[in-house]
Parts: C-alpha cells; sequence; structure tokens
C-alpha cells in the first residue's frame, strides 16, 4: 500500500513538472500560441509627463455658480463624468513659451524667406499690455524676456498659439523619450535638427524612416542601434526583421500634450475631491479653495490673500505690506497655495484658454462622458504614391488671422491632414461628418426655422439666414506684397458675437474681481485673438486604469 501511494506521488510531481516545462509565461490565454517576448518589457503604466500632476476623473456638476449678477444664462447646471487626466501643475511660464521661441527660431530661421512667418506667428503679442490712458511700456518692453518675469504666465498667447505650443511640447518630450530608450541617436535632437529633419510622432509611428528626413543614423533600429543583421535562412535569402523600431505598443511614447476640456479644467478646478466624505462631496466649493472668503482662515497664514485679483476699483493688490496680495499684475507660478489636486493659480493670476467653442448652453442631454465642443475629425493625408504625405517647406500652409498676423497651419515633417470623408462616416451613427462643433446647436438643424423632411434646394443667402449665430463675417486677407486686405462686415442685422471661432476661456485673472474666480464661470474670446490676462496650461489624457493607487475599503 506504502509502495503504491509513493508511486501515485512520483507520477503526479513528475506530471506537474512536465506541465511546466511545456507551458510559457508568453503563451497566449486565447490560442495558447507562444507570443512575442519581446513586448514583456513594455511600460504598462502610463508616467506623467514632464510639468504634469495626476488628476483622477469623477463625477461633478458642471456650471454651478453661487452667484450669477451678471446674467449671463449660460450656466446651466449639468452633472458630467470626466476621465483621468494629467494637468499642467501651473500655467505655462515665460521661460517654457521662451524655450519654444528658441527653438522654432534654431529650425526654420525668420531670415529664410520660407520661414519667416514661423517664429513671429508663434511669438506672443507683447503690445497687449498698452493702454491708452496708462504707461504700461515697462512690461510692453519686459515682461516676456526679462528673467525677473522668466517664471511668471504667459500672456499675449491667442488660443491657436496655444494649441500649436501643445503640438511642439509633444514632440520635444517623445523625442527624448525615444533617445533615452535607444531609438534616436544621441543628442540628435540639439545637433541634427533642421527644418528638413525633424521630429514628430505621429510621422515616426506612421513611418519611422521618414522621420528625421529619414536618416538612419538618427532614427536606430532597436534598443541603440544594436539590432543584429537578419540572418540568412535556408534559401540563402535574408528576411527583413520587422517591429525594429517604437511603437504605440512600446509603452514608450506619451498621449499629446493639449489644452485641457472646459469640463475638465472646471474639474480640476474646482477640486471638490477635498470636501469628499464617503461617497458624497460636502458641498460646493466656491473657489478653488475651501470656504466662502478670498483670505486664508489657518492660524500661520491668517489674512493672506489665496490668489491675485482686482479687489476693487483701483485696487490690484491692497494696501502695500502684509495685507498685500503680492501681486498688481500677474505673479510667480506656485506663490499662492495649490488646491486639493496639487494644482496652483487655478484662480487669479491669468484666465486660462480651454479647448471648447463656445455656446451658451451645455449640451448634456447629447452627452454627460468627457464632454466637449469642438471635434474636427481628420486623417491621413494619401499622395498619390500610395504612402502618407509630409509636409516640406515647399507645401507648408498658412492662415491669416483676423488682425492680419500669419501664422503656419503646420510644420514640416509633419503629416498633412485632411478631413474624414464618407469612408470612415458610412453608416456610423456616433458621428457623421468630419466638423461636430454645431453638432444640435448652431447648425441648420438647429434653428426654429428647420423644416424637417422639407426641400435642401435653399440658396447660400437661405441657409445663411437660417443660421443659429447670426455674428459678423470678416473677410481678411494679404496680396502679393504682403500688405493686409480687409473687408469688414458691415452688416446692421448681426444679433451675436457668437461663431465657430470663438473659445471658452475659464477662470479669474490679476484683472478680474472675485466673481470671476469661481471655477463655475465661463467667458469667451475669439481664438485669434490675445490679451494681457489670458494664459493657458497644458493637459495630456491618462491611459490605463482610472486610479494610480489600488483602492482600499473604508471601514
Amino acid at each position: 500500500m506504502a509502495l503504491r501511494l509513493m508511486t501515485s506521488m512520483i507520477l503526479i510531481v513528475g506530471l506537474a513538472s512536465c506541465s511546466k516545462k511545456t507551458s510559457s509565461k508568453n503563451a497566449s490565454k486565447a490560442t495558447g500560441w507562444n507570443v512575442d517576448s519581446k513586448k514583456a518589457g513594455a511600460n504598462k503604466k502610463q508616467q506623467a509627463g514632464p510639468g504634469l500632476v495626476f488628476v483622477e476623473g469623477g463625477t461633478f456638476t458642471m456650471g454651478k455658480v453661487q452667484d450669477d449678477v451678471m446674467h449671463d444664462w449660460n450656466n446651466t447646471p449639468t452633472q458630467q463624468h470626466v476621465q483621468s487626466f494629467y494637468m499642467d501643475e501651473t500655467e505655462v511660464t515665460n521661460f517654457m513659451y521662451l524655450e519654444y521661441l528658441d527653438w522654432l527660431k534654431k529650425v526654420y530661421p525668420p531670415t529664410d524667406e520660407n520661414y519667416k512667418n514661423i517664429y513671429e506667428g508663434a511669438s506672443p503679442d507683447t503690445l497687449v499690455w498698452r493702454n491708452r490712458l496708462g504707461y504700461n511700456e515697462t512690461m510692453t518692453n519686459n515682461y516676456l524676456r526679462h528673467p525677473s518675469y522668466q517664471e511668471y504666465p504667459v500672456v499675449g498667447v491667442n488660443w491657436i498659439q496655444a494649441v500649436e505650443f501643445s503640438n511642439w511640447r509633444t514632440q520635444r518630450v517623445n523625442e527624448a523619450l525615444l533617445e533615452k530608450n535607444g531609438y534616436l541617436k544621441k543628442d540628435a535632437k540639439t545637433n541634427d535638427v533642421s527644418a528638413e529633419s525633424n521630429f514628430d510622432t505621429e510621422t515616426y509611428l506612421n513611418s519611422p524612416t521618414l522621420a528625421y528626413g529619414g536618416n538612419e543614423e538618427i532614427v536606430l533600429k532597436g534598443k541603440k542601434g544594436a539590432r543584429k543583421a537578419p540572418k540568412a535562412g535556408k534559401d540563402g535569402v535574408a528576411t527583413e526583421e520587422k517591429n525594429v523600431y517604437a511603437q504605440r505598443s512600446s509603452g514608450i511614447l506619451l498621449p499629446e500634450y493639449r489644452l485641457p476640456t472646459e469640463a475638465e479644467w472646471e474639474y480640476a478646478a474646482a477640486a471638490d475631491v477635498g470636501q469628499r466624505e464617503y461617497n458624497i462631496y460636502k458641498g460646493q466649493k466656491k473657489y478653488p479653495w475651501s470656504g466662502e472668503y478670498t483670505r486664508s482662515g489657518k492660524r500661520q497664514t491668517k489674512g493672506d490673500q489665496l490668489a491675485n485679483f482686482k479687489q476693487g476699483n483701483g485696487d490690484y493688490g491692497g494696501i502695500a505690506g502684509w495685507s498685500d496680495d503680492g501681486a498688481d499684475i500677474t505673479n510667480e507660478v506656485k506663490k499662492y497655495p495649490a488646491n486639493d489636486f496639487g494644482l496652483y493659480d487655478m484662480a487669479g493670476n491669468v484666465a486660462e484658454w480651454v479647448a471648447d467653442v463656445y455656446r451658451p448652453v451645455i449640451d448634456n442631454e447629447a452627452n454627460d462622458f468627457n464632454y466637449f465642443r469642438g471635434n474636427l475629425y481628420t486623417k491621413n493625408k494619401i499622395g498619390k504614391d500610395g504612402k502618407i504625405e509630409v509636409i516640406t517647406k515647399d507645401n507648408i500652409k498658412y492662415d491669416t488671422l483676423s488682425n492680419g498676423r500669419i501664422v503656419a497651419r503646420n510644420l514640416p515633417g509633419q503629416i498633412a491632414q485632411v478631413p474624414v470623408d464618407e469612408q470612415e462616416t458610412y453608416l456610423r451613427q456616433n458621428f457623421d461628418k468630419s466638423n461636430n462643433i454645431n453638432y444640435r446647436d448652431g447648425d441648420k438643424q438647429s434653428t426654429r426655422y428647420f423644416d424637417f423632411g422639407g426641400s435642401e434646394s435653399d440658396t447660400e443667402k437661405q441657409k445663411q439666414d437660417k443660421l443659429m449665430y447670426n455674428s459678423p463675417k470678416h473677410n481678411v486677407t494679404t496680396d502679393s506684397l504682403g500688405k493686409m486686405v480687409r473687408k469688414y462686415d458691415k452688416s446692421s442685422k448681426r444679433t451675436t458675437l457668437i461663431n465657430d471661432e470663438v473659445r471658452v476661456y475659464k477662470g479669474g485673472s490679476w484683472r478680474d474681481r472675485a466673481y470671476w474666480l469661481d471655477p463655475a464661470q465661463r467667458r469667451y474670446f475669439p481664438q485669434d485673438m490675445a490679451t494681457d490676462y489670458i494664459g493657458f496650461r497644458c493637459a495630456m489624457s491618462r491611459v490605463g486604469p482610472k486610479a494610480e493607487k489600488r483602492k482600499s475599503a473604508r471601514n
């Protein structure tokens, strides 16, 4: 009996050991096949990009203000859910923006006729500081470039420039990550970069051999370019290895830097997480900090202002001394306490651009998840040769803004984009066209004059008469000599300033009363114009799990 038992145990152990030998940690749970073990080392957890802090998403009441003395009627409270994301700890500073300008000046020299409008189009408008009845030349001449202001938020930047800065930042961060992981030659980003040879994330992902002008000494195959040459097969022919470049599946590259949506910005600024008790919020905050007052109630800082803003007529800081808020214009970032997400200056300092096109109503009946109005769906342009079309110095597109400034629509090295067409929209239920800015608000179908099922043969004038927002339509161009040609809309029938080129900006600034410090307040401004009180900060989407840390139940 003992012998039989011992024999059975030996068989069980033997079978178990055989099972371990035949199984593999890389075996697919779907097919049992061994999968590529090289992906086992991919970065599964997204790391926060430079300057960013994590904001865990959640549900909140958007548009709920305590006061509406302006009677704007543009803040109907709606319940929204925001996914987790990352946001800049501070506003983008002069130093950060100057780094961008220096890079543009080096790569696209303004002295070159092909690139003369790139640097100029990205430069902030320093004349925003001028006032007809005020002496502000000190800021006009010094605010952007003087070292004393390098950690102050950049101003004079319009919405379009803020978007282009965010795009540039994406490329530089991902370029550095690829270099760190051995996929790009060390220091190529500073020593070898030029207008004809530079890096773009989407270009690299779609066709790595087109990055850096196809220079194989810079764009390396495998980690540090140490990928071994392929061995010849039985037929004597060597098969080229695949996946020798970094891909999205490598987990190295970060999602793009971008402007936050209005919902993200308001959620992050309110930081209601600091008032959470179990699964409810203990009331709605009036400001990004707890309490009904703009001064600190803590013993160590009692009486200190929690933001810089205009406290009354002619009062931009208070009486000099301990009660002063420390600033009359903007202030150095991080001079006031952070909110419960660790974000600084979400009230005061400068108001901030967000991504959304302005509309008076937030349409939560259409969507209450990651709400955003402004989607323009595009796809990569395919050339006649069947390959993606990459922008070169010969096909850069420029736009003339309403103030006559010329800005580059795209830069060399980027992939040209075109609107999505019926190939992507046919029989889709979630979208049916490229431009979705006017969905349910602003298009013909949104007006009270729309005749459902009626004739679609209206003339262009009839269509314009039926638009929801009858704003002025100015036309500003430049002639062959570079002179501005202005054609103003002088119609007396215009009833609004709202159109598809006005963007939301959030938060109070150094010029605003405390009323505007409420995170739910919202205003709009033309996307191609700049001021001395609007700046911006960047955001980045979160991929993967909603929370950073594993949560435990509360007992």
